[in-house]
């Protein structure tokens, strides 16, 4: 390794997409950085948990810009520094202590799904909200039959809160995994521990890039 090595960035992402709810289309999507546009992804779309993580995202109305944050695996021990691109530190400290502060700069928190399509790829899928509530209600209490079994989310419900409408995911578990399957899952998770390894826990890598746009459609309940 080179000298200069040492001060080049070599950290590289460790999902190759990073999936969000669509509530008005009823599907998942992600950011085409290339393509500069998000991509829906219908359902049935079905995937395996490798990691659960919490942190927040959101926007910054003072500074413009998005509002992200570390990733931490204990929400209730472990400290959340908030940031927004253009706005610099927002919040920091264990998250029931700043969620109002974080709630006030227009953060909301996420739960950081890091799951592997049945090709094996890495995929980051982020939460929010009614969202969060449906995975919590379908799988609190069968959380150890996801080590076996994959996640498929078959259809959206539509839902109403006074005048608001909106859609939610409805989760459930998929058949359980074939030996090819699971060998390819300890392969995936592997290479994940290694990738959140390498970067420091108390930061986050993100970019402008990441698609941090402020949006109607999102619901909070």
């Amino acid at each position: 390794m080179s000298r200069k090595s040492e001060f080049t960035s070599s950290y590289e992402k460790p999902a190759t997409m990073y999936l969000e709810w669509s509530s008005n289309d009823k599907c998942f999507k992600y950011w085409n950085n290339d393509d500069k546009e998000n991509v829906l992804v219908q359902l049935p779309f079905t995937f395996l948990v490798l990691k659960e993580m919490h942190t927040v995202k959101g926007w910054h109305d003072k500074s413009q810009s998005g509002i992200y944050a570390n990733e931490v695996k204990n929400i209730s021990s472990e400290v959340i520094e908030v940031k927004s691109f253009k706005g610099g530190l927002l919040a920091k400290g264990i998250y029931k202590e700043i969620k109002e502060i974080i709630n006030n700069v227009g953060g909301n928190y996420v739960k950081s799904i890091y799951a592997m399509t049945k090709d094996g790829e890495i995929i980051n899928i982020a939460l929010k909200g009614a969202a969060v509530q449906e995975w919590g209600e379908a799988f609190n209490k069968g959380r150890s039959r996801m080590a076996d079994e994959g996640v498929t989310v078959a259809a959206a419900d539509d839902r109403k809160k006074g005048s608001v409408k909106y859609s939610v995911p409805l989760f459930a578990f998929d058949k359980s995994l074939n030996t090819k399957e699971n060998d390819l899952a300890d392969i995936a998770y592997n290479k994940l521990e290694a990738s959140l390894s390498n970067r420091d826990t108390r930061k986050v890598e993100a970019s402008e890039d990441d698609d941090f746009e402020s949006s109607n459609e999102e619901v909070d309940f």
